[in-house]
């Protein structure tokens, strides 16, 4: 049986290549003739362990086919919920007042996240995007890839039994187009720009009357603070649900000269930015493996023969505002230089579950959409004399999967950033690659909107003047000509900074970042130079980047590096808040009269035994750390009482960003309340002050409690998890983001890379699929998948299973 497989698969492969290698006008008369329009697609796909695909096709349009069969396979669920989000139909079957779950766009309802994706669709939005000629739009190989993907999703569905109980027999489980594909990919690009403001977008309304109104969720004609917006505007953007860690080290670090990539995004566990890992091949053309965002068809963080790549969330701000000047006769109408111009009108109706259809009005500009806030923090009120238009330009950006497979193909970091280059495609995300000829790259080749800072500051407003130095947010007035964006020379699009304006770092040592801006990728070759809206220069680093720093440094200095070592970075679990603040908390702890400590409610808490156990804790977020969940939820209690300006002895500095500022205040009023307090939660709900964190830190799948390591943001752990709090279920029962695609790869003089992977929620989100939570359970034992990139290693698998799909009719 096994001799009878091997034979069919190589068989398989051995088609496809002969296809692929057809002469030219041969393979387009066999393209035509096998794959018309409407059908004839195919692929091999070949499953090794824990359910990854090795996906075998002889051109791209059949290769989305066999990658959108094979995602339905796994997530059809998610995916279908997806797309009834870009079609604007969520309140048609789950009601207007229901949240979609985040996962493309920061819409807190429903009918708002209906009203502006109908306006998208109805206003041809994403088809001008794919009638663009490339690079400005997709090239045919990408759309080649979509059309694919959406007849592959739409065979699978044709074909098969939904057993997943999030959708089965649901009504809206549908056929998709390749429209439906590039719309979610649109989606995607904006979550930074108008994904973040649909909200703002859908509740604008020109006012009526003058009455100033400050009812929540209403417009007010109140003129905002300019501190209070500043301080929003950096919430706003210090708190995305998505980060990463990701280090690339040169060969001069390593044990045999080639690069090495560690990376670790950190991504929603639950929803539509789930990764999904496969292998993509086209014989002679492409092969690569990693982790895509669901709904995609190309590899978002992977490697191939030659690079590996990761991203993480950049700091650079994606969008600006624009404040308008209106015309005191007709809100509706805004002034540029002296002369009117009208906003122009959308109209759209939402149909409505068990209820009449919704009709609202959407108003745009030549900047963009009006806009009365940003996320909930933010208001932006629409008055009689002024109003806010909102500029996004990943709203033209439909070029991130060009960006995506021009890696994909690369052979060196240097075509990674010829990829960059040629395409610049990535809205919101720093790229870090290293290759197996030692070199290594960090980037911030991002769409970002082109605010210099002389233009931000001749042209901002009284309220930009505040926030664009303190949160890069800039608002700039819209009534002056003078005060457009401009182009670069070498920008692709009009109105965004082109590649010669972004930071790069090549060939260091390492290059490393973790969400903070691109200054200190390596300390010792700090970048600079860069304008304000990529991020800030000397300035504060976050506790994980300095410790990430600390970690990669002190590697770099060791040398002699492989991939082993990057396993062992990636579950070091070490707290570096726990490093800096642990002692000398537990010093202060048994100093304290009594042994007691007043609580918030005033109440006198024996806090003895928690002195005991911080004392004692390995400074660790293993899931054998005892006092890591004491220290934890301490943590927490005290950085959320205490101003960072009165919680450290020795202050920032920028002579030394990755040591300061450190030593413990304990002195700060809130220390000790907060030791009480996380003394009294933690016996309130019946946990041990020393309990094991994996006893109070899980998931649950099935029946079976899966202990999770790692720890918060705050913690700094570079195997970072944000779980949910629930003690009356035990503790930490679910994550809703952290680690999630990760992968170590290095390379060893043969042809095949060296790579480990692990994908922490596995690859299917139904319950009844065998591939729900066996990674899940591998990255709790912190054990690692072997990449079976090499046709020997896919062929020896223990667990090979091969299908051939296909939609002829």
């Amino acid at each position: 049986m096994r001799t009878r497989l091997r034979r069919f698969v190589v068989m398989a492969v051995a088609l496809l290549t002969a296809t692929a290698s057809l002469p030219a006008a041969a393979a387009q008369r066999q393209g035509r003739q096998e794959h018309p329009s409407h059908g004839g697609l195919s692929a091999v796909i070949r499953y090794t362990e824990y359910g990854i695909p090795h996906i075998v096709a002889k051109d791209y349009a059949n290769l989305g086919f066999g990658t959108g069969w094979a995602q339905a396979n796994d997530q059809v669920c998610t995916l279908a919920d997806g797309f009834v989000t870009v079609r604007g139909e969520r309140s048609r079957f789950f009601g207007p007042d229901a949240a979609p779950d985040g996962s493309l766009s920061s819409a807190a309802k429903n009918l708002s996240s209906d009203l502006y994706f109908r306006g998208v669709r109805e206003t041809g939005t994403v088809e001008k995007l794919l009638a663009e000629p490339a690079p400005l739009g997709p090239s045919r190989q990408v759309k080649d890839l979509m059309r694919g993907w959406a007849a592959g999703y739409n065979a699978w569905l044709a074909r098969n039994r939904i057993t997943d109980p999030a959708c089965q027999g649901a009504a809206w489980v549908r056929p998709v187009t390749a429209m439906d594909v590039a719309a979610r990919n649109f989606a995607l690009a904006g979550l930074g720009g108008q994904g973040r403001a649909v909200d703002g977008i859908t509740a604008a309304q020109a006012p009526t009357t003058s009455t100033v109104t400050s009812t929540p969720g209403k417009q007010s004609t109140a003129a905002p603070d300019a501190k209070q917006t500043a301080e929003a505007a950096r919430e706003l953007f210090d708190t995305a649900d998505m980060g990463s860690n990701a280090v690339a080290f040169s060969g001069a670090t390593t044990e045999n000269g080639r690069g090495l990539l560690l990376g670790n995004p950190h991504y929603p566990w639950q929803g539509g930015r789930r990764f999904w890992q496969m292998q993509q091949t086209i014989p002679g053309e492409l092969n690569v493996a990693g982790g895509a965002l669901l709904g995609s068809a190309t590899i978002s963080i992977g490697h191939n023969a030659h690079v590996a790549w990761s991203h993480t969330v950049a700091t650079g701000v994606t969008l600006n505002l624009h404040q308008l000047t209106l015309d005191p006769a007709d809100p509706t109408t805004y002034l540029v230089n002296g002369t009117p111009e009208r906003m122009t009108k959308r109209t759209v109706t939402v149909d409505v579950k068990d209820g009449t259809p919704v009709t609202r009005t959407q108003w745009w500009t030549r900047y963009g959409p009006v806009v009365t806030s940003l996320g909930t923090q933010l208001p932006l009120p629409w008055t009689a004399t002024t109003a806010y238009a909102l500029n996004d330009p990943n709203a033209a950006n439909l070029r991130a999967s060009d960006t995506a497979l021009g890696f994909s193909k690369a052979h060196s970091t240097a075509d990674v950033l010829t990829a960059l280059r040629h395409t610049q495609g990535l809205p919101w995300v720093n790229t870090i690659a290293a290759d197996s000829g030692g070199h290594s790259l960090f980037t911030q080749s991002q769409v970002l909107p082109r605010i210099t800072d002389e233009l931000a500051q001749r042209c901002s407003t009284s309220l930009g003047k505040v926030t664009y130095p303190s949160a890069g947010v800039a608002i700039l007035d819209g009534s002056r000509g003078d005060c457009a964006l401009g182009s670069d020379p070498d920008a692709v699009q009009p109105g965004i900074f082109g590649p010669a304006k972004m930071p790069v770092l090549t060939d260091a040592p390492y290059a490393e970042n973790s969400n903070d801006s691109a200054w200190l990728a390596n300390a010792d070759r700090p970048l600079t130079g860069y304008e304000r809206v990529f991020g800030t220069i000397g300035t504060q680093r976050s506790t994980r980047t300095r410790g990430a720093v600390e970690d990669v440094t002190a590697m770099a200095a060791k040398g002699r590096l492989t991939v082993r070592d990057l396993q062992a970075q990636q579950f070091a679990n070490r707290v570096p808040a726990g490093d800096l603040v642990a002692d000398d908390a537990a010093r202060a702890c048994a100093a304290l009269p009594g042994g007691t400590a007043t609580g918030s409610g005033g109440k006198a808490v024996d806090v003895t035994e928690a002195c005991a156990v911080l004392g004692s804790w390995d400074h660790t977020m293993n899931i054998d750390s005892r006092g890591a969940l004491l220290f934890d939820r301490f943590w927490r209690k005290l950085t959320a009482a205490v101003p960072a300006a009165q919680l450290w002895k020795v202050p920032f500095s920028a002579a030394d960003p990755v040591r300061t500022p450190n030593t413990l205040n304990s002195d700060a009023p809130g220390f000790t309340t907060a030791l009480a307090d996380t003394v009294t939660e933690l016996r309130t709900a019946g946990i041990a002050l020393d309990a094991r964190l994996g006893a109070n830190q899980f998931v649950v799948r099935g029946e079976q409690r899966i202990p999770v390591p790692g720890g918060t943001e705050s913690l700094g752990v570079w195997n970072k998890v944000e779980p949910v709090w629930n003690p009356a279920a035990g503790g930490y029962t679910e994550v809703t983001t952290g680690s999630s695609y990760i992968q170590a790869v290095g390379w060893d003089g043969s042809r095949c890379p060296v790579a480990r992977t692990l994908l922490t929620y596995s690859q299917s989100s139904n319950p009844n699929s065998p591939h729900y939570s066996d990674q899940t359970r591998l990255f709790s034992g912190e054990r690692w998948v072997t990449s079976r990139f090499c046709e020997k290693d896919i062929l020896s698998s223990p667990g090979l299973r091969v299908i051939r799909v296909g939609d002829h009719r």
